[in-house]
Protein backbone atom coordinates (compact mmCIF):
# COMPACT_ATOMS: atom_id res chain seq x y z
CA UNK A 1 0.00 0.00 0.00
CA UNK A 2 0.78 3.41 -0.91
CA UNK A 3 1.64 5.77 1.56
CA UNK A 4 -0.43 8.96 1.58
CA UNK A 5 1.56 12.11 1.21
CA UNK A 6 0.32 15.23 2.50
CA UNK A 7 -0.36 18.11 -0.09
CA UNK A 8 2.53 19.99 -0.23
CA UNK A 9 0.57 23.50 0.74
CA UNK A 10 -0.61 21.49 4.04
CA UNK A 11 0.60 23.25 7.15
CA UNK A 12 0.04 21.93 10.51
CA UNK A 13 -1.42 23.95 13.12
CA UNK A 14 -0.33 24.63 16.60
CA UNK A 15 -2.81 24.40 19.47
CA UNK A 16 -3.34 27.94 20.53
CA UNK A 17 -3.08 29.73 23.86
CA UNK A 18 -5.61 30.28 25.97
CA UNK A 19 -7.71 33.37 25.43
CA UNK A 20 -9.07 33.57 28.75
CA UNK A 21 -8.01 36.63 29.55
CA UNK A 22 -5.59 38.69 27.14
CA UNK A 23 -3.67 41.82 27.58
CA UNK A 24 -4.53 44.22 24.75
CA UNK A 25 -2.09 45.16 22.29
CA UNK A 26 -1.45 49.02 23.27
CA UNK A 27 0.80 51.38 21.12
CA UNK A 28 3.64 53.20 23.18
CA UNK A 29 2.78 50.62 26.31
CA UNK A 30 2.81 47.13 25.96
CA UNK A 31 6.10 47.37 24.92
CA UNK A 32 9.05 44.57 25.93
CA UNK A 33 8.86 46.41 29.08
CA UNK A 34 5.52 46.51 29.86
CA UNK A 35 5.09 42.68 29.07
CA UNK A 36 8.13 41.42 30.76
CA UNK A 37 6.89 43.42 33.61
CA UNK A 38 3.18 42.51 33.73
CA UNK A 39 4.56 38.43 32.90
CA UNK A 40 6.28 38.79 36.63
CA UNK A 41 2.70 39.55 37.80
CA UNK A 42 0.42 36.77 35.82
CA UNK A 43 1.98 33.79 34.94
CA UNK A 44 -1.30 33.16 32.80
CA UNK A 45 -2.62 36.46 31.11
CA UNK A 46 -1.61 35.91 27.39
CA UNK A 47 0.27 39.07 25.97
CA UNK A 48 -0.09 41.17 23.28
CA UNK A 49 2.92 42.57 21.75
CA UNK A 50 2.30 46.64 20.14
CA UNK A 51 1.25 46.66 16.52
CA UNK A 52 3.73 45.88 13.84
CA UNK A 53 3.56 46.94 10.23
CA UNK A 54 4.71 44.45 7.72
CA UNK A 55 6.48 47.24 6.20
CA UNK A 56 8.53 47.67 9.31
CA UNK A 57 9.16 44.26 9.94
CA UNK A 58 10.17 42.84 6.40
CA UNK A 59 12.00 46.31 5.37
CA UNK A 60 13.44 47.40 8.86
CA UNK A 61 15.05 45.55 11.87
CA UNK A 62 13.68 42.82 12.23
CA UNK A 63 15.65 41.87 15.87
CA UNK A 64 13.65 45.27 17.26
CA UNK A 65 10.04 44.51 16.03
CA UNK A 66 10.24 41.10 16.23
CA UNK A 67 12.35 40.60 19.26
CA UNK A 68 11.06 39.42 23.00
CA UNK A 69 12.02 38.40 25.95
CA UNK A 70 11.55 34.11 26.55
CA UNK A 71 10.00 35.00 29.94
CA UNK A 72 7.17 37.14 28.31
CA UNK A 73 5.58 33.55 26.96
CA UNK A 74 2.84 32.90 25.95
CA UNK A 75 3.19 35.88 23.57
CA UNK A 76 0.91 37.03 20.70
CA UNK A 77 2.59 39.54 17.36
CA UNK A 78 -0.07 41.76 16.28
CA UNK A 79 0.20 42.79 12.80
CA UNK A 80 -0.81 45.73 11.05
CA UNK A 81 -1.39 45.23 7.25
CA UNK A 82 -3.43 43.86 4.36
CA UNK A 83 -0.91 43.08 1.30
CA UNK A 84 -1.65 39.58 1.76
CA UNK A 85 2.12 38.56 0.09
CA UNK A 86 3.02 40.91 3.06
CA UNK A 87 1.03 39.36 5.48
CA UNK A 88 2.72 35.39 5.09
CA UNK A 89 6.13 36.98 5.38
CA UNK A 90 5.22 38.18 8.77
CA UNK A 91 3.16 35.14 10.04
CA UNK A 92 5.97 32.73 8.88
CA UNK A 93 8.52 34.85 10.17
CA UNK A 94 6.30 35.43 13.52
CA UNK A 95 6.26 31.37 13.64
CA UNK A 96 10.29 31.13 12.94
CA UNK A 97 10.54 33.94 15.92
CA UNK A 98 8.71 31.43 18.32
CA UNK A 99 5.36 33.35 19.09
CA UNK A 100 2.23 32.26 20.20
CA UNK A 101 -0.14 33.28 18.06
CA UNK A 102 -0.26 35.94 14.95
CA UNK A 103 -3.01 38.39 15.19
CA UNK A 104 -3.88 40.81 12.88
CA UNK A 105 -5.09 44.31 12.79
CA UNK A 106 -8.67 45.36 12.01
CA UNK A 107 -9.75 47.55 15.06
CA UNK A 108 -7.03 50.62 15.11
CA UNK A 109 -9.06 53.74 13.79
CA UNK A 110 -6.01 56.25 13.83
CA UNK A 111 -5.91 58.51 10.41
CA UNK A 112 -2.02 57.62 10.21
CA UNK A 113 -2.75 53.54 9.33
CA UNK A 114 -6.19 54.11 7.69
CA UNK A 115 -4.19 55.79 4.73
CA UNK A 116 -1.81 52.25 4.39
CA UNK A 117 -5.35 50.26 4.57
CA UNK A 118 -4.58 48.96 8.34
CA UNK A 119 -6.66 48.75 11.14
CA UNK A 120 -10.42 49.58 11.29
CA UNK A 121 -10.96 50.48 7.71
CA UNK A 122 -10.74 47.19 6.66
CA UNK A 123 -14.55 46.05 7.97
CA UNK A 124 -15.18 47.59 4.77
CA UNK A 125 -13.45 45.55 2.80
CA UNK A 126 -14.00 41.61 4.34
CA UNK A 127 -12.73 40.11 1.26
CA UNK A 128 -9.05 41.70 1.64
CA UNK A 129 -8.97 40.58 5.48
CA UNK A 130 -10.10 37.40 4.51
CA UNK A 131 -7.45 37.11 1.67
CA UNK A 132 -5.12 38.00 4.32
CA UNK A 133 -5.71 35.59 6.99
CA UNK A 134 -6.01 32.40 3.89
CA UNK A 135 -1.92 33.50 2.83
CA UNK A 136 -1.06 34.03 6.64
CA UNK A 137 -2.43 30.65 7.68
CA UNK A 138 -1.14 29.15 4.55
CA UNK A 139 2.28 30.34 5.57
CA UNK A 140 2.70 29.45 9.12
CA UNK A 141 1.18 26.43 12.38
CA UNK A 142 0.23 29.30 14.32
CA UNK A 143 -3.06 30.62 15.19
CA UNK A 144 -4.52 33.39 13.60
CA UNK A 145 -6.94 35.67 14.79
CA UNK A 146 -8.09 39.02 14.20
CA UNK A 147 -9.24 41.92 16.20
CA UNK A 148 -11.87 44.24 15.59
CA UNK A 149 -14.84 46.43 16.15
CA UNK A 150 -18.11 45.75 15.79
CA UNK A 151 -18.57 47.95 12.57
CA UNK A 152 -17.30 51.30 11.19
CA UNK A 153 -19.32 54.32 10.21
CA UNK A 154 -21.07 54.04 7.47
CA UNK A 155 -20.84 49.81 7.73
CA UNK A 156 -22.24 49.42 11.29
CA UNK A 157 -24.98 47.17 10.82
CA UNK A 158 -25.18 43.60 12.12
CA UNK A 159 -25.84 42.24 8.94
CA UNK A 160 -22.00 43.48 7.46
CA UNK A 161 -20.85 42.52 10.64
CA UNK A 162 -21.92 38.88 10.28
CA UNK A 163 -20.54 38.63 6.74
CA UNK A 164 -17.27 40.05 7.86
CA UNK A 165 -16.97 37.28 10.17
CA UNK A 166 -18.26 34.76 7.91
CA UNK A 167 -15.91 35.22 5.14
CA UNK A 168 -12.96 35.81 7.61
CA UNK A 169 -13.47 32.67 9.45
CA UNK A 170 -14.24 30.61 6.15
CA UNK A 171 -10.31 31.96 5.25
CA UNK A 172 -8.78 30.13 8.40
CA UNK A 173 -9.93 32.81 11.17
CA UNK A 174 -11.56 30.45 14.07
CA UNK A 175 -10.84 32.98 17.24
CA UNK A 176 -12.21 36.58 17.13
CA UNK A 177 -11.49 39.34 19.39
CA UNK A 178 -14.66 41.89 18.88
CA UNK A 179 -13.85 45.73 20.53
CA UNK A 180 -17.83 46.31 21.18
CA UNK A 181 -17.68 49.56 19.71
CA UNK A 182 -18.14 51.07 15.98
CA UNK A 183 -15.18 52.75 14.61
CA UNK A 184 -15.90 56.43 13.55
CA UNK A 185 -13.12 57.19 11.32
CA UNK A 186 -13.75 60.76 10.37
CA UNK A 187 -14.10 63.45 13.06
CA UNK A 188 -12.52 61.14 16.37
CA UNK A 189 -9.08 60.70 17.29
CA UNK A 190 -8.22 57.59 18.40
CA UNK A 191 -8.56 57.90 21.93
CA UNK A 192 -12.19 59.52 21.53
CA UNK A 193 -12.96 56.95 19.45
CA UNK A 194 -12.10 54.30 22.81
CA UNK A 195 -14.50 56.48 24.80
CA UNK A 196 -17.49 58.15 22.60
CA UNK A 197 -19.32 55.50 20.89
CA UNK A 198 -21.00 53.40 23.08
CA UNK A 199 -20.17 49.94 24.38
CA UNK A 200 -22.59 47.18 22.65
CA UNK A 201 -21.83 43.98 24.53
CA UNK A 202 -24.88 42.42 23.29
CA UNK A 203 -23.79 42.53 19.84
CA UNK A 204 -21.03 40.50 21.01
CA UNK A 205 -23.21 38.27 23.08
CA UNK A 206 -25.30 37.41 20.27
CA UNK A 207 -22.13 36.92 17.94
CA UNK A 208 -21.38 34.31 19.57
CA UNK A 209 -25.14 32.74 19.57
CA UNK A 210 -24.92 33.00 16.02
CA UNK A 211 -21.42 31.62 15.87
CA UNK A 212 -20.97 29.30 18.65
CA UNK A 213 -18.52 27.29 16.81
CA UNK A 214 -16.20 30.30 17.14
CA UNK A 215 -14.26 31.65 20.12
CA UNK A 216 -15.68 34.95 20.62
CA UNK A 217 -13.13 37.46 23.30
CA UNK A 218 -14.92 40.83 24.72
CA UNK A 219 -12.48 43.80 24.55
CA UNK A 220 -13.75 47.39 25.66
CA UNK A 221 -14.04 49.15 28.80
CA UNK A 222 -13.23 46.43 30.95
CA UNK A 223 -12.17 47.21 34.21
CA UNK A 224 -14.14 44.45 36.87
CA UNK A 225 -13.01 41.63 37.45
CA UNK A 226 -16.51 40.11 38.33
CA UNK A 227 -18.22 41.37 35.31
CA UNK A 228 -15.63 39.77 33.03
CA UNK A 229 -16.94 36.72 34.92
CA UNK A 230 -20.17 37.08 34.33
CA UNK A 231 -19.39 37.51 30.08
CA UNK A 232 -17.43 34.15 30.43
CA UNK A 233 -20.60 32.80 31.08
CA UNK A 234 -21.39 33.40 27.80
CA UNK A 235 -18.08 34.08 25.66
CA UNK A 236 -14.55 32.95 25.48
CA UNK A 237 -12.42 35.24 26.63
CA UNK A 238 -11.99 38.83 27.73
CA UNK A 239 -9.58 41.01 26.72
CA UNK A 240 -8.36 44.11 28.80
CA UNK A 241 -6.21 47.33 27.84
CA UNK A 242 -6.14 50.54 29.17
CA UNK A 243 -6.81 49.20 32.62
CA UNK A 244 -4.05 46.08 32.47
CA UNK A 245 -1.43 49.38 32.49
CA UNK A 246 -2.93 51.90 34.98
CA UNK A 247 -3.32 49.52 37.39
CA UNK A 248 -1.10 46.85 36.70
CA UNK A 249 -1.41 44.68 39.95
CA UNK A 250 -4.86 43.70 39.00
CA UNK A 251 -2.99 41.13 37.19
CA UNK A 252 -2.35 39.48 40.28
CA UNK A 253 -5.79 37.70 40.63
CA UNK A 254 -5.79 36.61 37.29
CA UNK A 255 -4.59 33.12 37.68
CA UNK A 256 -6.20 32.62 40.70
CA UNK A 257 -9.62 33.72 39.18
CA UNK A 258 -9.83 32.82 35.57
CA UNK A 259 -7.39 30.13 35.29
CA UNK A 260 -7.98 28.37 39.02
CA UNK A 261 -4.28 28.22 39.61
CA UNK A 262 -3.36 27.86 43.18
CA UNK A 263 -0.26 29.72 42.83
CA UNK A 264 0.18 32.70 45.22
CA UNK A 265 1.26 35.91 42.82
CA UNK A 266 4.21 37.57 43.65
CA UNK A 267 3.64 41.06 46.13
CA UNK A 268 4.37 44.69 44.54
CA UNK A 269 7.26 44.65 46.72
CA UNK A 270 9.03 41.39 45.23
CA UNK A 271 7.68 42.61 42.05
CA UNK A 272 9.65 45.70 42.40
CA UNK A 273 12.78 43.83 43.67
CA UNK A 274 12.40 41.21 40.41
CA UNK A 275 11.99 44.09 37.98
CA UNK A 276 15.82 45.12 39.70
CA UNK A 277 18.03 43.39 37.90
CA UNK A 278 16.07 43.47 34.60
CA UNK A 279 16.63 47.36 34.84
CA UNK A 280 20.19 46.66 35.85
CA UNK A 281 20.84 44.96 32.26
CA UNK A 282 19.37 47.41 30.20
CA UNK A 283 20.93 50.00 31.51
CA UNK A 284 24.74 47.95 31.56
CA UNK A 285 23.67 47.57 27.37
CA UNK A 286 23.13 51.72 27.03
CA UNK A 287 19.51 52.19 27.75
CA UNK A 288 17.68 54.20 29.67
CA UNK A 289 16.28 53.29 32.76
CA UNK A 290 12.25 55.73 32.33
CA UNK A 291 11.87 53.20 29.20
CA UNK A 292 11.43 50.68 32.15
CA UNK A 293 10.04 52.51 35.10
CA UNK A 294 7.65 54.44 32.93
CA UNK A 295 5.31 51.13 32.77
CA UNK A 296 5.37 50.46 36.49
CA UNK A 297 3.71 53.63 37.68
CA UNK A 298 0.75 52.23 38.57
CA UNK A 299 2.37 49.51 40.39
CA UNK A 300 0.93 50.74 44.22
CA UNK A 301 -2.27 52.48 42.30
CA UNK A 302 -4.82 52.69 45.45
CA UNK A 303 -2.42 52.48 47.85
CA UNK A 304 -0.74 55.26 50.52
CA UNK A 305 2.66 55.74 49.05
CA UNK A 306 1.14 55.88 45.43
CA UNK A 307 2.22 59.61 44.34
CA UNK A 308 5.36 59.31 45.80
CA UNK A 309 6.03 56.10 44.28
CA UNK A 310 5.03 57.64 40.87
CA UNK A 311 6.99 61.06 41.48
CA UNK A 312 9.65 59.69 42.31
CA UNK A 313 9.78 57.12 38.81
CA UNK A 314 8.29 60.32 36.83
CA UNK A 315 10.32 63.32 38.36
CA UNK A 316 12.97 62.46 40.34
CA UNK A 317 14.72 59.60 38.34
CA UNK A 318 15.26 61.89 35.57
CA UNK A 319 17.41 64.56 37.87
CA UNK A 320 19.73 61.95 39.69
CA UNK A 321 23.28 60.90 38.24
CA UNK A 322 22.50 57.32 39.87
CA UNK A 323 18.77 56.13 38.84
CA UNK A 324 19.97 52.65 40.51
CA UNK A 325 20.38 53.75 43.83
CA UNK A 326 17.17 55.95 43.83
CA UNK A 327 15.28 53.12 43.12
CA UNK A 328 16.98 51.23 45.70
CA UNK A 329 16.06 53.38 48.00
CA UNK A 330 12.48 53.70 47.02
CA UNK A 331 12.38 50.09 47.09
CA UNK A 332 13.04 50.54 50.79
CA UNK A 333 10.78 53.07 51.23
CA UNK A 334 8.15 51.02 49.70
CA UNK A 335 8.67 47.81 51.53
CA UNK A 336 8.63 50.23 54.66
CA UNK A 337 5.43 51.22 54.01
CA UNK A 338 3.94 47.93 53.33
CA UNK A 339 5.39 46.93 56.43
CA UNK A 340 3.32 49.63 58.19
CA UNK A 341 0.17 48.81 56.59
CA UNK A 342 1.09 44.41 57.59
CA UNK A 343 1.22 45.72 61.30
CA UNK A 344 -1.74 48.08 60.88
CA UNK A 345 -4.05 44.99 59.51
CA UNK A 346 -2.88 42.89 62.30
CA UNK A 347 -3.63 44.94 64.43
CA UNK A 348 -7.15 45.61 63.75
Amino acid sequence: MMKAELPTTFVFKRPGPSRRFCVAPMMDWSDRHYRFFARLISRRALLYTEMVTTGAIIHGDRSRFLGYNAEEQPLALQLGGSNPAELAICAALAEGAGFAEVNLNVGCPSDRVQNNMIGACLMAHPALVAEGVRAMSNACGLPVTVKHRIGINGHDSYEQLCDFIGQVHEAGCDSFIVHARIAILEGLSPKENRDIPPLRYDVVHQLKSDFPQLEIVLNGGLTDFDVMLDHLRVLDGVMVGREAYHNPYLLAEVDQRFYGDSHTAPDRIAVMAAMRPYIAKHMATGGVMNHITRHMLGLFQGLPGARHFRRQLSSAIHQTDDPLALYDQLLVDMAQRQQARDCSAQQA
